[in-house]
């Protein structure tokens, strides 16, 4: 059985837990077997030009909930991202994405990442038969388990990529620290109060003895903001964060407030930041996220990392018929291919191209050649949405029947209205 049919179905191989990733035994029949995967490891790594690796010493801080909506900002500002849940016994991910029902495909020896919010989601949730399974492995199996996260699946190349980390300072962090010698950063979360602040500490002397540079802290649940007045209460002693990263000598990001929003969206499977974009919450991450975006373009531009995006220009592909947005992607007329810049919210040329014979496979190599960054699709299969995430290409679903450049404009300005994955076929 292959290495990526174990990952499958949580399995181990007949040697002893974690024995390939760390066995010195020279005669051993597995370790050949193994080089390829660190040839595997080094192009995953090579596409990979920054990872932010989101950390806390404490559970329930909304640790999850800061890495979801960084990676959803980070890939609305533009950037190719990855989402990577590492918490082996508790992936979260899933549900606050509202993919606990899908199951990440192959293709080959490859696993395909999941296509949700403009981003690729890979997550253990994603692999198990129920998301109520429990997974009963010590520290080998798991940092076994991670580096196959890393070298057996089909990331593509990445901007950005963001590890959601289990609470504390164990297996999982330190896994994908090591596996990761460069281009990385922590974000540590806390919350307010001391309690929780003391325990954040230990993440930061992690951090500093591993030399993991940190981006920053963020100090979550900061205060209440009553959705009628405004007004803001301090439900938890204030300036925890604050004071913590003054003492590590490290970048404080802001204060997220407390907003019930926030809650009820990590239920729903809906990223905060992308349907709640004008809420006070929502505000408040975005200025949270300046600073990353900022600190980041300096170390780049510094020469120590790949330099940013290479433009900012993104071409949209929009199946048409009639000339508003066609529901049925796989068969429709025409696609509208549309230039526009993020940056400055302007839409270019657009070209109407009518689509090779359909047949599987067929469309995101075609829509590839035609370079095409995002689609904004009424309904599309999960398993169409993969291959086009293969293929570098962010899909949009749920968009309603409208004119192509309208849809295109909402989404550059953050107000694209999407609901179910509907298709009329």
């Amino acid at each position: 059985m292959s290495d990526n049919a174990r990952m499958n179905r949580g399995e181990s191989c007949e040697h002893e837990e974690g024995a390939c990733a760390s066995c010195s035994t020279t005669n051993c029949s597995q370790r050949e077997a193994a080089v390829p995967e660190h040839d595997d490891l080094s192009r995953t790594l090579d596409g990979i030009r920054e990872t932010i690796i989101v950390l806390s010493g404490k559970g329930g801080v909304g640790k999850s909930t800061v890495a979801v909506n960084t990676a959803v900002g980070l890939a609305a500002e533009g950037y190719k991202v990855g989402l990577l849940d590492v918490d082996i016994h508790g992936p979260s991910i899933p549900t606050m994405l509202g993919i606990h029902n899908a199951r990440l495909d192959s293709v080959g020896e490859k696993l395909l990442p999941l296509a949700v919010a403009g981003m690729h989601v890979v997550s253990i949730g994603l692999l198990l038969e129920s998301k109520d399974d429990a997974l009963i492995w010590r520290g080998p199996m798991k940092a076994g388990v991670i580096k196959q996260f890393l070298s057996d699946v089909e990331w593509g190349p990445l901007d950005y990529l963001v590890v959601d980390c289990p609470p504390g300072t164990g297996d999982e962090p330190l896994s994908i620290i090591q596996l990761l010698p460069e281009r990385r950063h922590a974000l540590v979360v806390t919350t307010p109060q001391e309690v929780a602040a003391a325990d954040v500490r230990k993440s930061l002397n992690f951090c500093a003895k591993l030399q993991l540079p940190v981006i920053g802290v963020v100090e979550n649940m900061s205060g209440f903001v009553c959705p009628h007045c405004q007004t803001v209460t301090e439900i938890f002693r204030s300036g925890g964060g604050e004071r913590m990263a003054a003492d590590f000598k490290v970048p404080f990001l802001g204060k997220l407030p407390i907003d019930p929003g926030v809650a009820s969206s990590g239920d729903e499977g809906k990223p905060f930041v992308y349907h709640n974009s004008d809420s006070a919450a929502a505000r408040a991450f975005q200025t949270v996220l300046r600073p990353i975006l900022d600190l980041l373009t300096e170390i780049q531009r510094s020469g120590n990392v790949h330099q940013k995006k290479e433009t900012s220009m993104k071409r949209f592909a929009i199946p048409t018929a009639s000339g508003r947005l066609c529901s049925h992607f796989g068969h429709c007329e025409a696609f509208a291919i549309i230039e526009a810049d993020p940056e400055s919210k302007t839409i270019g040329t657009r070209n109407d191209v009518v689509p090779p014979p359909h047949e599987p496979g067929v469309l995101p190599k075609w829509l590839g050649e035609q370079g095409v960054n995002v689609i904004i699709a009424g309904g599309m299969g999960q398993r169409a949405q993969e291959l086009f995430t293969a293929q570098g290409i962010a899909v949009c679903v749920g968009a309603p029947a409208d004119e192509p450049e309208a849809l295109v404009a909402a989404w550059l300005n953050k107000t694209l209205v999407t609901g179910a994955n509907a298709c009329d076929h």
